[in-house]
This record gives C-alpha cells, sequence and structure tokens, in this order.
C-alpha cells in the first residue's frame, strides 16, 4: 500500500511560508540528498489550492533542476473552489476525501508525496490520513509568516521515526502518527 508522505521545510518559529527567502544559506548536500530521496520515494503530488496555483505558473515553463520531474508527475489537488485544473498530469480531487485518498493509496506505486499545501496538511494531519511528517527543521526565527500549525484544531500526537542533524544545523525529522488514528476505508 502507498503512502501519504509530506515534506515541509519549516523555520525554528514554525514559519513555512515563502522558504525560497530563509532556506538556501543552509542548503548543503546533506539537504539535498534528502530532499532527493523523498522526490525518489515518490511518483505522485498531492497539492492544496493555493501551492497548485503558485507550482502550476512556476513549473511548466522551467528549465530549474527538478522542472520534468515536477511537469511529469501525476498531480492530486485538493480544492473545493477550483473547478477545474490546467497543468499536465494533473487531477482535481472532488467528493469525500477520505475515499479518494483511500483509492490512491490502493493503486500500484511509490509513495504520494505532499510539498507546501500547509491547510492540506494540517487537515490531514487531523483527519489521520497522512502516513509519515517529514520536516527539515532550519536554525532560523523567520519572524512572521504562515506556520505550520496554528491554534485551531485537536490535538495530534505524532511518534518520531527518524531524526538527523546536518553539518549546517538543519535537523531532519520524520514523525509517523502515533497511537489510535483513523483509518481510511
Amino acid at each position: 500500500m502507498r503512502k501519504i508522505v509530506a515534506g515541509l521545510y519549516v523555520s525554528l518559529d514554525g514559519v513555512t511560508e515563502s522558504p525560497e527567502n530563509w532556506t538556501f544559506p543552509y542548503f548543503n548536500d546533506e539537504v539535498a540528498q534528502a530532499i532527493g530521496s523523498q522526490m525518489a520515494g515518490s511518483d505522485a503530488m498531492l497539492l492544496g489550492r493555493r501551492t497548485y496555483e503558485e507550482f502550476a505558473a512556476y513549473w511548466p515553463g522551467s528549465d530549474a533542476p527538478f522542472a520534468d520531474a515536477i511537469n511529469g508527475t501525476p498531480k492530486y489537488v485538493v480544492s473545493t473552489t477550483l473547478d477545474s485544473v490546467g497543468w499536465q498530469n494533473s487531477t482535481l480531487l472532488r467528493g469525500d476525501l477520505a475515499e479518494a485518498l483511500a483509492g490512491l493509496r490502493q493503486e500500484p506505486g511509490k509513495d504520494i508525496s505532499i510539498t507546501g499545501s500547509v491547510t492540506l496538511v494540517r487537515s490531514l494531519l487531523r483527519m489521520g490520513l497522512i502516513d509519515e511528517l517529514r520536516l527539515l527543521l532550519y536554525p532560523v526565527v523567520v519572524g512572521g509568516g504562515r506556520r505550520l500549525f496554528d491554534d485551531a484544531g485537536d490535538q495530534v500526537a505524532l511518534k518520531l521515526l527518524d531524526s538527523r542533524t546536518f553539518g549546517t544545523g538543519v535537523v531532519s525529522l520524520t514523525y509517523e502518527p502515533a497511537g489510535d488514528r483513523r483509518e481510511a476505508p
């Protein structure tokens, strides 16, 4: 069965917004390997509306590293406001999200990766629909911006599966939901 794996960059004060403004000074081969490992372990992406729109505006015309891989990867978009998705290999998920994700998990393939999409990650964690949460914790206090967790919602217990500290002070943390969690149908 495929796993749903969320990978996020997080500052010490919990900010996930605009990582391009605060992660580059800490980028090294270890960080690149962690990112590459998650990409290699997945063959589909799950995106929220905001991240989908940002990615769809940037990646189709990009010659940046990973552009071909990202453009060619199947993308599943979770949105209650979009009527259609035009970026190649994109599918809008409609109806019961837990049921749709259960169906995707049953299909053959690698992990389904979530990049960015903080609102979606929060929701799926609370619903018990994320199998792993992989955080790259950066040694910087950003001071403002969207945070991974806000004050709303229920407590979610996590179990640490792995932690590694990189030479630049970035800490790679991998968690899974702990205890009882709702299983997708």
